[in-house]
C-alpha cells in the first residue's frame, strides 16, 4: 500500500513552519493515542503514521530530501544531508551489502538502548511542575567493574582491529568497512571478565530517580533526561531516557491548549434575575457576573485564568459555561411559588416572556400543518 503525503497526514501546507508542525502532531497524538482509544487497531496506524511523518518533517535535511524526493527519499537509504545523503560511494556499497558480508557501516562501540516511561499526572501537578521519583528496570552499569567489564580493570588492544575498533576488507572492486566484530567496536577487549556482569560491564537493576516536570506541560509532551537510558556495554554511552505525559481526565476543568473549560450551574431565580457567584479556578476562586436573563449554555470568559503552558508567554483564559439547574426536593411553599409563578404564563405573556419556546411551538405547529396538508 501507498503512503499518504506526510504534509497530508498532519494537515498541514507544505510551507508550514516548524511550530505549525509541532502543533499539528500535537492533535494528531492527542486525537489517536493508544490511551485514548484502547483497542482500536485504525487509530493506532494513525498514531504510527502521523509520528513517522513529524519525525521527518520535523528534520530539516530529512524534510529538504522528502520535498525533493517524496517517500523514495528514503527507500534506499537516501534523505541524510546533502544530495543522495551518503558520505562516499563506500558508505552507498557498506549500506547495500553490509547485511551480507556480516554487519553495516557501523562506527564506534554501540551505545547503550533508549528507555520509554509513562508518567500520569493530576491535571495541578502538570499546571504548576512537580518532583516525581521514579523507578526503572534497566541495565546501569556494573558497580564491580565501574563498567569496564574487566574484573582487574585491565583492557587488552584488540589484535584484529589494533584499536582502532573497525575493520577494512575489500570484496571485489568494493572496500569494506565496518565495525570490528571480535571487540564489538570498543578497539579493547577484557582478558579478565568481571564475575558479576560476566564481562559486559552492566547488569539488570531497578534505577530509581528524580525527575523534575515544568510546569505548563500537557499530554503529549515528552521530556528526555540525557545518558539515563540503559548503559552501554562494557563502557559504551548510555542511551536516553524518555518521560512521556500524560495527564488524567479532570472533575472539574477540561484543558484545550493554554485554556480552561468548566460548567457552572445556577438557580433559575439566578439565571432571570442575575446575580454574583464564585467559581473554581486552578488558583483558588474568582467572582463571576451573571447578567439578568442569562440561558442556559452562555459562555463567560475570564481572562489569564487558564495554564501558561512550557511555551507560552502568557497564560489561557478560563471559560465557564452557565447551566441552569431545575430544583428538585421542593417544599410545599416552593412548590407553591412556583405554580402562582407558572401560572402568570399564557396568552401574550407566554409569549413575550419565552420567546425561544414560543418560536419552538411555532415552529411545530407549522411542521404539522405541512404534514397533514
Amino acid at each position: 500500500m501507498s503512503k499518504r503525503d506526510y504534509y497530508e497526514v498532519l494537515g498541514v501546507a507544505r510551507d508550514a513552519s516548524d511550530e505549525d508542525l509541532k502543533k499539528a502532531y500535537r492533535r494528531c497524538a492527542m486525537k489517536y493515542h493508544p490511551d485514548r482509544n484502547p483497542g482500536d487497531a485504525a487509530a493506532e496506524a494513525s498514531f504510527k503514521e502521523c509520528k513517522e511523518a513529524y519525525e521527518v518533517l520535523s528534520d530539516a535535511s530529512r524534510r529538504r530530501a522528502y520535498d525533493q524526493h517524496g517517500h523514495a527519499a528514503f527507500e534506499h537509504g537516501m534523505g541524510g544531508g546533502g544530495g543522495a545523503g551518503y558520505a562516499d560511494m563506500g558508505d552507498i556499497f557498506g549500506d547495500i551489502f553490509g547485511n551480507i558480508f556480516g554487519g553495516g557501516a557501523a562506527r564506534g562501540p554501540r551505545r547503550g538502548a533508549d528507555i520509554g516511561y509513562v508518567m500520569e499526572l493530576s491535571l495541578e501537578e502538570a499546571v504548576g511542575g512537580v518532583e516525581k521519583t521514579i523507578e526503572i528496570p534497566t541495565l546501569d552499569e556494573c558497580t564491580t567493574c565501574v563498567g569496564t567489564g574487566s574484573a582487574d580493570g585491565k583492557l587488552e588492544t584488540c589484535a584484529t582491529c589494533h584499536g582502532r575498533g573497525q575493520v577494512r576488507f575489500q570484496r571485489g572492486i568494493f572496500s569494506m568497512q565496518q565495525a570490528c566484530p571480535h571487540c564489538a567496536g570498543r578497539g579493547k577487549i577484557v582478558s579478565n571478565p568481571c564475575a558479576d556482569c560476566d564481562g559486559q560491564g552492566r547488569v539488570e537493576r531497578t534505577k530509581t530517580l528524580q525527575v523534575k516536570i515544568p510546569a505548563g506541560v500537557d499530554n503529549g509532551d515528552r521530556i528526555r533526561l540525557a545518558g539515563e537510558g540503559e548503559a552501554g556495554p562494557a563502557g559504551s554511552p548510555p542511551g536516553d531516557l524518555y518521560v512521556d505525559v500524560r495527564v488524567r481526565e479532570h472533575e472539574i476543568f477540561q484543558r484545550d491548549g493554554d485554556d480552561l473549560h468548566c460548567e457552572v450551574p445556577i438557580r433559575i431565580s439566578q439565571a432571570a434575575l442575575g446575580d454574583t457567584v464564585r467559581v473554581p479556578t486552578l488558583g483558588g476562586e474568582a467572582e463571576l457576573r451573571i447578567p439578568a436573563e442569562t440561558q442556559t449554555g452562555r459562555l463567560f470568559r475570564l481572562r489569564d485564568l487558564g495554564v501558561k503552558s512550557v511555551r507560552s508567554r502568557k497564560p489561557g483564559d478560563l471559560y465557564c459555561r452557565v447551566v441552569v439547574e431545575t430544583p428538585v426536593n421542593l417544599t410545599n411553599e416552593q412548590r407553591e411559588l412556583l405554580e402562582k409563578f407558572e401560572s402568570t404564563f399564557v396568552g401574550e405573556n407566554a409569549r413575550r416572556h419565552s420567546p425561544k419556546s414560543s418560536t419552538f411551538m411555532d415552529g411545530v405547529k407549522g411542521f404539522w400543518d405541512r404534514m397533514t396538508s
